[in-house]
């Protein structure tokens, strides 16, 4: 890129940052009087101080450093703020449009269509939007197209922006809301669909930049316990600082993952009756860490001969590694259940289509009750969502209440996608809504929804394959280095009277090689840690189902670290 481009880049950043602060929640001259000026000042006194203060260079060079920090932190914050309101209220666009939608076909009014968006918690920032609008309209006797206009202006999302607008163009010409929405449905599905499609991509170039650093920092770390040899420093302090910036590196990819992939839960969590599979979860859960426990112990007592079975697994009886590995298995029981659960959930989700377009089209055609018509559409298969779907048939048909039968039929599918649809079907059902056009229109939004989907799990497979691959080749260059720094450890060398001291040039008093082994078994398990994260952020399910990859993560690098330790090993016929 030429300096052109580069100015260009510039001149964007910085004009976007000054389009920030007249975006932000507080005035521009009390945000620069509280927080610019503060930092400012501050960053001027770490400048004079290390200056003035007759220290050590490295704590007078870090002193700036840290005031520069505050200092671009309080200039940056108001352009985070602006793009992490922008990214909420993009999350939940689709969901909301869809809901506003439903809404407009009732037989309510547009404010009254406003009004109840407005008391849904659940979009957020698009939520607040609409409690704006609400008391432009109530408050300060605004017309609904002016409002419309008015808040276009101040919201930072591009697809809200666009929306009010023409919501307000349309509204102010006299058309049907409930027209406009319908017509800008293909549109509406359209966008959300290029910015679900375009925070994978951003996924891949955050797998590739992930790569590279996560590189980095494996060789960074293989020669600081190597380098120590010729240059008598303190391995122990090296290794550490290397260690530090590879839980930097990895903790800032976890955060950077969580701020671009699309908002889109798997999962239905709320705190309603105990379902079957929510009891399932709980109970291997607690066996699992009952287990865990159980195994450290026994561990821990038969290392200090305190055990009932001094012998049940003696220090030096398996490799070192495996002694981070094996506490680890019984977290494959809640594991296997929170997989079994997810794959269900999907299988749910794929169904739910064809069961609301088929509702829709039999009350709409029938002119009966919902549970009328679940009478003779339970008979049908729908997969996994059969069972289910008998079950609300039962409760509705013992007038339990229509609103409870819905959510604990949610509930039961632990779907978020089905709660919120079906909870959108319901209120155009009991408002007046045509359940035909409302099932058609939930269809037609959720087949959309499974295919981006879809495509998001073909990426998080291929950050599966990332991750796996690198904590295998981040554990055999660890321990090649480890292995080499205590061969090297282990040298005695005798020279004699001769003319060159071989002391000077092979340093090897300063290692201590239980705490370098120990350093990197931390590496690994916070490895197993953050990356399981990483890959159940980047596929949208439950954190629960981490616990899988936590232990093949851990598994994976505790078994390279033994293959390694046997083939350097025995590559050099070295008895370590």
């Amino acid at each position: 890129m030429g300096t052109a481009g580069r100015t260009a880049q510039a001149t964007q950043l910085a004009g976007s940052i000054l389009d920030a602060y007249d975006r932000m929640e507080m005035d521009t001259r009390r945000y620069v009087l509280t927080v610019l000026l503060p930092t400012t000042v501050l960053f001027v006194g770490t400048v004079a101080l290390a200056i003035a203060w007759p220290t050590l260079f490295l704590v007078r060079l870090l002193l700036p450093v840290l005031g520069l920090v505050f200092l671009v932190t309080g200039v940056a914050y108001p352009k985070v703020a602006v793009d992490r309101r922008r990214i909420g209220m993009e999350n939940r666009f689709h969901l909301m449009v869809t809901h506003m939608t439903v809404l407009s076909t009732t037989n309510i009014d547009r404010m009254e269509v406003f009004r109840k968006l407005a008391n849904e918690d659940e979009y957020g920032e698009l939520t607040v939007e609409n409690r704006r609008i609400v008391q432009l309209v109530d408050t300060w006797n605004q017309s609904l197209d002016d409002a419309l206009r008015r808040r276009a202006k101040q919201v930072p999302s591009d697809s809200l922006t666009d929306l009010y607008d023409r919501l307000a163009y349309t509204l102010g010409a006299g058309q049907e809301m409930s027209d406009f929405l319908f017509e800008e449905q293909s549109v509406i599905i359209e966008n959300y669909s290029t910015i679900y499609e375009q925070s994978l991509e951003n996924l891949d170039v955050m797998k590739d930049l992930y790569l590279s650093m996560v590189l980095s920092m494996t060789f960074a770390l293989v020669f600081a316990v190597v380098l120590p040899i010729l240059t008598g420093t303190n391995p122990t302090w090296t290794v550490a600082a290397v260690i530090a910036m590879f839980v930097f590196v990895q903790l800032g990819f976890f955060l950077v993952i969580r701020a671009i992939v699309p908002y889109d839960p798997l999962w239905y969590v709320e705190e309603g009756y105990r379902t079957r599979s929510k009891q399932l979860l709980v109970g291997s859960s607690a066996v699992a860490v009952g287990l865990f426990s159980l195994v450290v112990l026994s561990m821990l007592a038969s290392t200090f001969g305190v055990a009932p079975f001094p012998t049940l697994v003696p220090m030096g009886a398996i490799p070192q590694p495996l002694y981070l590995a094996i506490p680890t298995l019984p977290f494959l029981f809640p594991a296997f259940v929170f997989r079994r659960q997810e794959r269900a959930i999907i299988d749910r989700d794929e169904e739910f289509p064809s069961f609301i377009r088929a509702l829709g089209a039999s009350e709409s055609a029938k002119q009966s009750t919902t549970s009328m018509v679940l009478r003779t559409l339970r008979k049908k298969d729908f997969g996994a969502l059969t069972e289910n779907l008998d079950d609300l048939y039962r409760r509705l048909n013992m007038r339990l209440d229509t609103e409870s039968a819905w959510r604990y039929f949610a509930e039961d599918t632990n779907s978020y996608v089905i709660q919120k649809f079906s909870e959108m079907y319901l209120i155009g059902r009991e408002m007046g809504g045509d359940p035909k056009l409302l099932g058609e229109l939930i269809s037609k939004n959720m087949n959309e929804l499974a295919q981006l989907r879809e495509r998001r799990r073909q990426v998080a497979v291929t950050l599966v394959g990332l991750l796996y691959g690198i904590s295998a080749a981040s554990a055999f260059a660890f321990f090649t280095g480890l292995e080499i720094a205590v061969i090297m450890a282990g040298f005695d060398i005798d020279v004699g009277s001769g003319a060159v001291d071989f002391g000077q040039l092979i340093h090897t008093e300063m290692y201590n090689v239980p705490l370098l082994r120990y350093l990197l078994f931390l590496v690994l398990l916070f490895n197993a840690v953050v990356s399981s994260l990483t890959i159940r952020t980047a596929d949208g399910g439950h954190y629960g189902n981490a616990l899988l990859h936590f232990v093949g993560l851990i598994w994976v690098g505790c078994l390279t670290a033994v293959a390694t330790e046997s083939l350097i090993s025995m590559l050099l016929d070295v008895d370590l």
